[in-house]
C-alpha cells in the first residue's frame, strides 16, 4: 500500500516533506518508530492479565502524544482485524498497549510516516532513557 492511500483511508497525515508515493513495508518482526517499539507479544514474559480486548475502532488509537499533544503515534487497521488491549502487566512499566491483528496494521506519525505490522500478537513500548543529573529512569515519547 502507497502512504498516500493509507492516509487517505485514515484522514491522517504526514509532514509535507515525506514522499506519499512510497511504499508502506509490512514488518513481521521487532520494529521501531521514533521513541516507539513494536514486539511480539511472547516477549513481554507474563500474560497482559489487567483489562479486556477490544476492537481498534475505525479512526484507530492514539497509543502515545508528544509534549503539547503533537506528533501521536496512531494504530489503525481495516475494520475487525485488529484487537486490543492498553492495561498492561508489564514489570518494566513501559508497555502502552498490545493488539493481535489478522490483516497489517498500521502505526502513522506525522514525522516518520508510517510501517505496517505482519499479522500477530505485538505490544507497543516506549522508550526509557536515563534522567538528566538525576539518575532515575525516565519514559520518553515524541
Amino acid at each position: 500500500m502507497f502512504l498516500a492511500e493509507l492516509l487517505d483511508r485514515t484522514g491522517l497525515d504526514v509532514l509535507d516533506h515525506l514522499d506519499r508515493q512510497v511504499t508502506v513495508p509490512v514488518i513481521d518482526g521487532l520494529q521501531a518508530q521514533g521513541d516507539l517499539i513494536v514486539l511480539p507479544l511472547a516477549l513481554l514474559g507474563s500474560a497482559p492479565t489487567r483489562g479486556y480486548w477490544w476492537d481498534l475502532p475505525e479512526e484507530g488509537r492514539e497509543l502515545v502524544r508528544g509534549e503539547a499533544g503533537n506528533n501521536p503515534h496512531t494504530l489503525v487497521a481495516d475494520r475487525g482485524t485488529c484487537r486490543i488491549l492498553t492495561w498492561l502487566n508489564d514489570p518494566e512499566r513501559l508497555a502502552i498497549a498490545a493488539f493481535r491483528n489478522t490483516a497489517p496494521a498500521w502505526l502513522i506519525h506525522p514525522e516518520h510516516g508510517a510501517t505496517g505490522i505482519a499479522p500477530g500478537a505485538w505490544f507497543v513500548r516506549r522508550q526509557r532513557e536515563l534522567g538528566a543529573g538525576f539518575r532515575k529512569p525516565v519514559l520518553i515519547a515524541d
